[in-house]
């Protein structure tokens, strides 16, 4: 599946800025969410190519809102790469096992990320 529309969910405006610049720079269409829950809404309506996805965010963390993203039978096959200043394995772990395909640690490198995006 080629990768064109992303969703970034993340509450930070410095980090939703950065990850759109680099987005938008290598092609990508992009649209935000600053809420674990406009982020579910927004896939569900826009159905996304892929979501990268913030852990800590008001009311509905991250960790959340890939759970319910990757349950959800409409959202299920959007794949969500995490984002987050988190880094411990425990946290990549859990990522993991709520349903995201993939984890990468805050400050993110357009590298870096364009290595995950390709890699799925």
């Amino acid at each position: 599946m080629a990768i064109k529309n992303v969703l970034v969910v993340d509450d930070s405006p410095t980090d939703q800025h950065l990850l759109v610049e680099i987005l938008k720079k290598n092609g990508f269409t992009v649209s935000t969410a600053t809420t674990g829950e406009d982020g579910i809404t927004k896939a569900k309506q826009a159905k996304p190519d892929l979501i990268l996805m913030d852990i800590v965010m008001p009311g509905m963390s991250g960790f959340e809102a890939t759970r319910a993203i990757s349950k959800d039978p409409d959202t299920s096959g959007i794949p969500v790469i995490i984002c987050s200043t988190k880094g411990q394995e425990t946290d990549k772990a859990w990522g993991l096992r709520q349903g995201a395909k993939d984890y990468i640690v805050k400050p993110v490198t357009e590298k870096a990320l364009m290595e995950k995006i390709k890699g799925l």
